[in-house]
């Protein structure tokens, strides 16, 4: 993978929101995604691009591409489309649909397998809807898992041979989740010497390449008062100061397991003062994505760490409720295109 190669947009869910934050991150930032193209259905985009005009606002051609590497030659502010077969076209905003699931997945799906031949830089994906996906058949509950899985397969290897983390990240913090969407229940079971360690080498090894220099990783305890000794919990005990041990025994700047409670606000970046660690490994999906989510989804960016590929993605969701309705931000998709950017380079 290049800097010079384009980078493929996916338009997400299109009942929801996903494809008028593309269309409006083309019209508003077009330096940001100058390279960049959405793979999907033409009709859909350019209802997007309506969408977002009906206040007044400058209007943005829709420009219909055979190929990724017609994009080089395009003005700003145009919405380039590659358009993938067999998709619809637009589809009722706000409604669950195994024909929207079906089509969301089939863009990732594409891009992808474009990222893996090495045809593109970079994905960046506009948010999936979960019970869409469920009702088209789709055997995976969100982008993290469907690209593992097409990396496996790519590169021959059983799932388990393709581990993959998630990682939320701002200006201000970064959190990388030990477990990602599962129940409670099996995230606490999720909690192991082995998963802990695992994800404690994914993340090391993927911010060090992105920071050039060893990142400093702080360990959230599971439990309250990161279990007090074993009196709320033995897990930090028995798995997760095990594995931080493990993981230092390799070089690896990891401490911990601290209280969960207060670790984050140790993390955190601001003006008036430097966090104490570069990340925070977080012991289940909401622990970790709280946080962040609580500084501002509209800085907020989704990146899959331990993939041959780069992917990134918003910090949100479909917004069934507002989708159609031109008001939607894009400023967390614009953040998620300068970071596939900056991890390209790195």
């Amino acid at each position: 993978m290049t800097a010079e190669l384009p980078i493929a947009i996916t338009p997400g869910d299109p009942a929801g929101i996903g494809p008028e934050i593309v269309a409006r991150a083309f019209r508003d930032a077009p330096q940001d995604l100058r390279g960049c193209f959405v793979a999907g259905e033409p009709a859909t985009l350019r209802r997007a691009a309506q969408c977002i005009s009906a206040a007044g606002d400058t209007s943005l051609p829709v420009a219909v591409i055979a190929s990724a590497s017609e994009v080089a030659g395009l003005p700003p502010r145009c919405l380039p489309v590659l358009p993938l077969p067999g998709l619809p076209g637009p589809l009722p905003y706000g409604q669950v649909s195994a024909e929207a699931g079906r089509a969301a997945a089939e863009c990732v799906v594409w891009a992808a397998r474009a990222a893996l031949r090495g045809e593109i830089a970079a994905l960046v994906t506009a948010p999936l809807h979960k019970e869409a996906l469920f009702a088209a058949g789709v055997d995976y509950p969100g982008h993290t898992e469907l690209l593992q899985a097409e990396a496996a397969r790519h590169h021959g290897v059983p799932l388990q041979k393709m581990p993959v983390r998630m990682m939320l990240a701002n200006d201000e913090l970064r959190t990388v989740l030990v477990s990602i969407h599962v129940s409670l229940r099996q995230a606490l079971d999720a909690v192991t010497r082995e998963n802990v360690l695992r994800t404690l080498r994914i993340t090391h090894t993927a911010l060090a390449r992105s920071l050039g220099r060893t990142p400093r990783i702080g360990v959230a305890g599971l439990n309250p008062h990161a279990g007090e000794g074993g009196l709320f919990g033995r897990e930090e005990l028995d798995a997760i100061a095990p594995a931080i041990a493990d993981a230092r025994a390799e070089g690896i700047d990891a401490v911990g397991p601290f209280a969960p409670d207060t670790i984050f606000m140790r993390a955190r970046h601001t003006p008036q003062r430097a966090g104490e660690f570069d990340v925070v490994l977080a012991m289940y999906h909401d622990q970790g994505l709280i946080p962040v989510k609580y500084l501002g989804v509209d800085k907020g960016v989704n990146v899959t760490l331990g993939l041959p590929l780069v992917r990134t993605s918003p910090d949100h969701g479909t917004a069934f409720d507002i989708a159609g309705q031109g008001i939607a931000d894009a400023g967390s998709l614009v953040e998620a295109v300068r970071e596939a950017r900056r991890l390209v380079r790195g």
